[in-house]
């Protein structure tokens, strides 16, 4: 029912694209032809990729449930553990050899789609900047450290589980609370540099404003990073993260006019130089003008003034908490395991899979759109905070340059819009903004 819900929808805005080839009056003065056209067709393609590989997905869950796909690999994942000489009285272990097994599936079966939305799709329109061999190195990157993170939370969680009594569901809630917050804190810091260089933003002008703004609000800043997007994709980005007094920003370089490798020639004559890099340099992305990165970190910044971020947070952990009370309810039911293939066991890790995945489905869609209006209102909020700053006109201009950078659509289904957007259209936002910015 999710997915044929997911698939009208996508159905309605792919219509949009495909019908929608002029820009309308209303955008007149913020879009030019070309620039909608590439961005309507690059959507298309989006969207038409989307709907393949989401039938494929549902295709292949629907085998894999039918033709009881998860009991076999946990039974196969019980005699590679007995072979090692852990029998089943050792269901973590077994437990780790299935995530293991699971999620090594789901990156071969998935390898193909992410290589042609890379390779094709993002490398027609301009975005891809990786070669075959990063992606490849990247991806087994991430699978190494996916795993890491990911086998040792899981055994402490099941241990928890096994050994939590009644009220186990309140310890597990307050673990993954406890990993979910180590996780936010190391992340920049120890994590993302595997994957990204992350470099000080150099001493400047753009430095001394961003450090003034952030003083003004009275943001704890610490440092400011560039971190180097452009070796990926040319899409842009910025965020902050931290805790308490110890504040940092990440801008990516392909945000920044000044800073994006996209934007510098090579030098002519250049030593190997190849026809790779010449097609990589040739396709380049505007970026914003430092008072427009001021004024997009205004609005980020806003987030954390109005307590969007501590919401967030809030509301995250009081599902959380809701999720592992209604699983203490429903683990015991047998029923519920012998609809999946468990007839003789009640493994917790497969009951954690058929819950969270499963029975919450319908529920995690409802919610998902809960906390997409509520995006919504906290992105207005967010601007008006950088109105306040005085930076109406720079985002104005600045929000204008992302769309037009990131081959964004700005006109979508109605339903589609209030079903996914986190964002306010750009339209919207713009209006919002025009009110009151200085023309």
């Amino acid at each position: 029912a999710v997915y044929l819900w997911e698939a009208f929808l996508a159905h309605r805005q792919r219509r949009v694209y495909r019908t929608t080839t002029h820009v309308p009056r209303e955008l007149g003065q913020i879009m030019d032809s070309e620039t909608f056209e590439k961005s309507r067709l690059y959507q298309l393609d989006k969207s038409t990729f989307s709907f393949w590989s989401g039938l494929y997905s549902e295709v292949e869950g629907t085998m894999i449930l039918l033709c009881g796909g998860i009991p076999f690999l946990w039974n196969l994942s019980g005699q590679i553990s007995g072979r090692a000489g852990f029998g089943p009285e050792y269901e973590i272990v077994q437990s780790l050899v299935f995530l293991l097994l699971a999620t090594l599936f789901s990156a071969v079966t998935g390898l193909p789609w992410s290589l042609y939305n890379t390779f094709v799709i993002e490398e027609k329109h301009g975005f891809n900047q990786q070669t075959l061999g990063f992606f490849f190195k990247d991806a087994i990157k991430k699978f190494v450290v996916t795993q890491c993170i990911l086998l040792p939370v899981t055994s402490l969680l099941l241990y928890i589980i096994k050994i939590g009594g009644d009220y186990f569901f309140i310890y597990a809630w307050l673990f993954t609370l406890v990993v979910s917050l180590v996780l936010v804190t190391i992340y920049a810091d120890y994590i993302a540099p595997l994957f990204d260089k992350f470099i000080p933003l150099p001493e400047g002008e753009l430095k001394q404003e961003i450090e003034v703004m952030a003083k003004s609000i009275d943001f704890p800043l610490t440092k400011v990073y560039v971190v180097e997007g452009s070796k990926r994709s040319s899409h842009s980005n910025a965020y902050f993260y931290g805790f308490f007094k110890n504040k940092r920003i990440v801008l990516f370089d392909t945000l920044l006019e000044d800073y994006s490798a996209l934007n510098k020639e090579p030098a002519e004559g250049a030593d190997g130089e190849n026809e790779e890099t010449k097609s990589k340099t040739k396709n380049k992305k505007q970026g914003c003008k430092n008072e427009e990165v001021l004024a997009v970190l205004g609005h980020e910044l806003g987030h954390w003034k109005l307590g969007h971020t501590i919401k967030n947070i809030i509301i995250s952990q009081m599902n959380s908490f809701l999720c592992f009370f209604l699983f203490a309810v429903l683990i015991g039911r047998k029923e519920l395991f012998a609809a999946f293939g468990f007839y003789e066991t009640q493994p917790t890790l497969i009951g954690l899979m058929i819950i969270f995945q499963f029975i919450f489905s319908p529920y995690n869609e409802v919610l998902s759109f809960c906390l997409t209006v509520l995006s919504r209102r906290f992105e207005f909020q967010a601007d008006a905070f950088a109105k306040e700053l005085g930076k109406a006109k720079d985002l104005y201009s600045a929000l204008i340059k992302l769309n037009k950078d990131n081959l964004g659509f700005p006109v979508s289904d109605w339903i589609f819009s209030m079903w996914h957007y986190s964002h306010p259209p750009l339209l919207e936002r713009l209006q919002a903004l025009k009110d009151t910015k200085q023309e």
